[in-house]
């Protein structure tokens, strides 16, 4: 699958990625009637929707990455973080 990022300028299950850096680190959405179950919880964004967080930390794709396995937006601005679930 394609890698998912975390962003240090959010805080405990709050996404603070919207407008323009949502068009480059589009969250992680999930569908309606999704659950959250054990690391895997839900933020509800600003503009309504629902998101994935790990840990409590939102989830984001990064438009530049192509196909699975594309890691081109670790370390963007030394903010945004490949997710690995054993740092997380």
């Amino acid at each position: 699958g394609m890698t998912l990022y975390t962003f240090d300028k959010d805080t405990d299950g709050v996404s603070n990625c919207y407008d323009q850096c949502a068009a480059n680190w589009p969250p992680l959405m999930a569908a309606d009637g999704a659950m959250a179950e054990g690391e895997w919880t839900l933020v509800e964004r600003k503009d309504g929707g629902m998101m994935w967080a790990y840990d409590g930390k939102p989830l984001y794709t990064w438009v530049k990455d192509t196909k699975p396995g594309d890691v081109t937006g670790d370390g963007v601005n030394s903010v945004w973080h490949a997710a690995k679930p054993d740092a997380m």
